[in-house]
């Protein structure tokens, strides 16, 4: 069940192959080095911040937290780490605002995003996977068919364009997410391995 477990793993065997002397994110943007989004959310999420409150409430809902939040947390996120090399955005950008968005303030910083690489999976099987980890996790947006179908629908109206933002630059990059993690891992080690 590469497709919801194996996140830790992954960033780990992403910061280990990605060259961060380079510039080089469902889907994961690749510049080299540190994973941001998801552990951003979180420490928002568990420190009670107020953009982590805000996150949440439309988390709850089965709702995309708005571009501006997002983009709010992962600025910070950024700021604070400014002896790194990079960074690898795990689930962001999720709409083309928020692609715009990064690509401006990385261009601040004079960076850019080098790669997406988008795992693939069909709705009926992340749907399956979703409703085990709720039951695991406690997740309430992972326990209910109805926000977890509210979701896909967002992705499809709001992320699926990424598609074409990142290939028009030759950024994109589709990994078959179906499969065990360690064969996960091979297609997106093949993928970074041939980034220029």
């Amino acid at each position: 069940q590469a497709a919801d477990r194996g996140v830790e793993h992954r960033h780990a065997q992403l910061q280990r192959r990605v060259d961060v002397g380079h510039r080089h994110t469902v889907g994961v943007v690749v510049m080299a080095g540190e994973p941001v989004h998801r552990h951003t959310f979180r420490h928002h999420i568990k420190n009670g911040t107020s953009l982590g409150l805000l996150a949440q409430s439309y988390m709850d809902q089965g709702a995309l937290v708005p571009d501006q939040v997002t983009i709010d947390m992962l600025e910070e996120a950024v700021d604070q780490t400014p002896e790194a090399k990079g960074f690898i955005f795990d689930g962001f950008p999720r709409t083309t605002a928020q692609a715009e968005a990064l690509d401006a303030f990385l261009a601040s910083k004079n960076m850019e995003v080098s790669a997406t690489i988008a795992l693939e999976a069909h709705d009926e099987e992340l749907l399956v996977r979703l409703l085990e980890r709720g039951k695991i996790s406690g997740r309430p947006d992972d326990q209910d068919e109805t926000k977890i179908r509210t979701r896909f629908d967002e992705y499809n109206q709001k992320t699926a364009p990424l598609r074409n933002y990142y290939q028009a630059q030759n950024k994109f990059y589709s990994v078959d997410g179906i499969g065990a993690i360690e064969e996960v891992k091979q297609r997106i080690a093949e993928v970074i391995a041939n980034l220029g």
